[in-house]
């Protein structure tokens, strides 16, 4: 994940090519790249500079980590192929909006390349499993969700909103459905506004300044995979 989320915005291949340390450039060495253990093996420097390595590679990390056992103990049985299949579609879709949430945080970019493989994953997931449930539900609440994000962008002309959110809606329609995409929009912008609402006070950054909205989207998305079905029940009841 931090391979891509470092390469990719700068244009780099992330098929071949050694680590390397973004501040002297120098190889990192392969017992310096374990997870987690290496950066506080090295106390959070470089071997060769000692300048200080972003927190973020750690937590990225261990980020990774939690979530995927998340996703599988929410889906539960791990003997039945057919929870396997969604358990590696899951982690797939997890890898992509970690990456969208700091690429777009770090470079307000969202790369084509990991939108259109998770949505090739998932696409191909659903089609294999329930084709019709794509067909009636899922690719029209990816269409509406893109539809919907795309007319903010034109009305905003890019500037409250960028393409590539309008490109993330399709695939969290595509992979939410509905209700479940309305639930993580509606959680997107609202911590959108209320964390806007802070740096302006906080005088961060300037009235009608762009923020990257993707690491709220990709949040959003994350809490209602783990949290939305409960979330429905609690609005059923509460209403």
């Amino acid at each position: 994940m931090n391979v891509l989320i470092y390469r990719l915005p700068r244009g780099l291949t992330v098929i071949k090519g050694r680590s390397f340390c973004p501040k002297c450039k120098k190889r990192i060495i392969w017992y310096d790249n374990v997870p987690l253990f290496s950066f506080f093996i090295l106390r959070g420097r470089c071997r060769f500079c000692k300048k200080r390595i972003s927190f973020r590679y750690p937590f990225v990390e261990l980020l990774t980590g939690i979530l995927f056992v998340l996703a599988a103990f929410r889906l539960g049985d791990l003997g039945n192929l057919s929870y396997l299949s969604h358990l590696v579609v899951d982690w797939a879709l997890i890898s992509a909006l970690i990456v969208v949430f700091f690429t777009d945080l770090e470079n307000q970019i969202i790369p084509d390349q990991i939108i259109f493989l998770a949505i090739f994953s998932s696409s191909l997931s659903s089609l294999i499993t329930n084709y019709k449930l794509l067909i009636t539900s899922f690719l029209p609440a990816a269409t509406i969700s893109a539809l919907f994000f795309w007319s903010l962008y034109l009305i905003t002309k890019g500037k409250g909103m960028g393409f590539g959110d309008v490109k993330l809606a399709f695939l969290i329609g595509l992979v939410l459905g509905f209700p479940n995409a309305v639930i993580a929009f509606y959680l997107a912008f609202l911590t959108g506004a209320i964390v806007g609402v802070i740096l302006i006070l906080v005088k961060k950054v300037k009235f009608g300044q762009q923020i990257s909205f993707g690491p709220f989207l990709a949040t959003a998305t994350l809490v209602t995979i783990f949290f939305g079905n409960r979330i429905l029940c609690f609005l059923k009841n509460f209403f």
